[in-house]
């Protein structure tokens, strides 16, 4: 059975049966992806009095408290609180809608002379303008880079210097108005750049023109299988007040 989605004056089609999950899933040890010499995802067991929250050890019930750092470990949504001091910019307040029209665009990082490797405007752009859905306007860029390793599933970052966006790349994205960004690296920026967070501030416009409903989506995973195109965005997050959650981005496929 098939949903509709309207958009831009026209209506899509989607299997809710079909949905595509573009997390990685958050576990306990080392073999979990992992950056910004984040601590490992630790789940403990509660132990009270005579209780233990464990069945295997005998407990009525499986009762455990978990570690985790939102921004280091596994997929994680984040807005403008990420840069900001306001207490008040929390991803629970600033994201108020969960479905958007998405792109997926496959993309090479480029080599830079001081041996970077950077995603880059040109490129991004290249792919947004052709194809069969260069007309639409799309809410959301989900971003996959090339060559897409498995690897990224259990990769740990810390130290790597690994492959971040070129500010214009967050510029041109904020001046599109497309309001959510995922990708499938740990930063839209370098990963020691003076604190200068290039990307950041350009894809939020902060702070002067702050764009407080805009998020960013990293650390996702997204299967070769998936054609670059159009998507339907279910970005599912937890009600955290604070600047980033743990985040579940699911995509169907749209058919005009």
């Amino acid at each position: 059975m098939f949903a509709t989605y309207p958009h831009q004056h026209h209506t899509y089609s989607f299997n809710p049966g079909a949905p595509f999950d573009i997390s990685l899933p958050l576990a306990p040890g080392e073999q979990q992806v992992n950056c910004f010499w984040a601590e490992p995802v630790q789940f403990d067991v509660i132990r009270v009095g005579n209780f233990v929250g464990s069945v295997a050890e005998g407990g009525s019930t499986n009762y455990k408290r978990v570690h985790i750092t939102p921004h280091g470990n596994g997929t994680h949504t984040e807005c403008y609180g990420h840069i900001s001091p306001d207490p008040a910019a929390t991803l629970n307040r600033c994201l108020r809608r969960f479905l958007f029209v998405a792109r997926l665009v496959s993309v090479q990082p480029r080599p830079q002379p001081n041996g970077d490797q950077v995603v880059l405007l040109a490129d991004v752009q290249r792919e947004l303008e052709n194809g069969p859905d260069a007309g639409v306007q799309p809410e959301a860029l989900i971003l996959r880079t090339l060559p897409n390793h498995k690897a990224k599933r259990t990769r740990h970052y810390s130290g790597t210097n690994t492959t971040y966006l070129e500010p214009a790349l967050a510029q041109y994205v904020a001046a599109a108005h497309i309001e959510h960004l995922l990708l499938d690296l740990p930063s839209v920026d370098r990963e020691e750049d003076g604190g200068e967070l290039l990307a950041h501030h350009a894809f939020w416009q902060y702070p002067h023109a702050t764009r407080e409903r805009a998020t960013i989506t990293e650390l996702i995973f997204v299967p070769d299988e998936l054609e670059d195109g159009l998507y339907l965005l279910n970005l599912q997050v937890t009600s955290l007040e604070l600047d980033a959650s743990p985040s579940k981005p699911v995509l169907y496929q749209l058919h005009r």
